[in-house]
């Protein structure tokens, strides 16, 4: 399977980290260690790709990440 980018980020509030897949609208998970929030993304994204699948949607493709330093 296609490797994506993510991005993650830690929520002081909830004490979690928080983890999305750019590419893939809504595809976010979330763990209490950087660790668990990975595992778990891995599960929302097959589940977000079928679940696309089975509407009939495109998948989108992995893109890479381009930043500019300013």
């Amino acid at each position: 399977m296609s490797e994506y980018s993510v991005f993650i980020q830690y929520d002081p509030v909830d004490e979690i980290f928080v983890v999305s897949i750019p590419e893939l609208p809504g595809c976010m998970a979330h763990g209490e260690t950087k660790e668990k929030a990975l595992k778990e993304i891995e599960t929302a994204k097959e589940l977000w790709i079928e679940t696309a699948l089975e509407d009939g949607q495109t998948i989108p493709e992995p893109s890479l990440f381009n930043s500019m330093m300013v």
